[in-house]
C-alpha cells in the first residue's frame, strides 16, 4: 500500500493514521517533496481510472496565482501544471496493489482496509 501524502494536510494525516491503526505501513510519497513525473501521474490516473482534471485541486492551491484557467486548459496542460506544481494534485492519494482511490474524505480509506 502507498500514500501520496502531504505532511501539512489534516485530512492525508488521518488517512495515514487509518493506515497504520489497521496494521500496515504504507510506503509514503511525500508527493510536495518527490513530484510524480509526468509519466508516473498518467499510471496513477489509469489506475484511479479518473482524468487529471478530476485529481486537480482547487482548494487552497496556486492554479489562480499561476494564471491557470481551469476551463481554458486541456488534460495535457494539467497534466504539466500538476507535474511542475505538484500542490495542484488532490490528496490523499492511497495505491493497493488492485486499486487507487483519492481519499477525501477521510474515510474513503476504509474499505481499502478490509481484507
Amino acid at each position: 500500500m502507498r500514500i501520496y501524502h502531504n505532511t501539512a494536510c489534516g485530512t492525508s494525516r488521518t488517512v495515514l493514521g487509518m493506515i497504520r491503526d489497521s496494521g500496515r505501513e504504507p510506503e509514503i510519497v511525500e508527493y510536495l517533496k518527490t513530484p510524480l513525473s509526468r509519466d508516473d501521474l498518467v499510471k496513477l490516473l489509469k489506475k484511479l481510472d479518473l482524468s487529471p482534471r478530476e485529481i486537480l485541486r482547487r482548494k487552497g492551491t496556486t492554479l489562480e496565482a499561476l494564471g491557470l484557467d481551469e476551463a481554458a486548459m486541456s488534460d495535457d496542460a494539467i497534466l504539466d501544471a500538476i507535474a511542475a506544481h505538484p500542490i495542484l494534485m488532490e490528496r490523499p492519494i492511497v495505491v493497493t496493489p488492485e486499486t487507487a482511490r483519492i481519499c477525501r474524505p477521510a474515510e474513503r480509506v476504509k474499505d481499502l482496509l478490509t481484507p
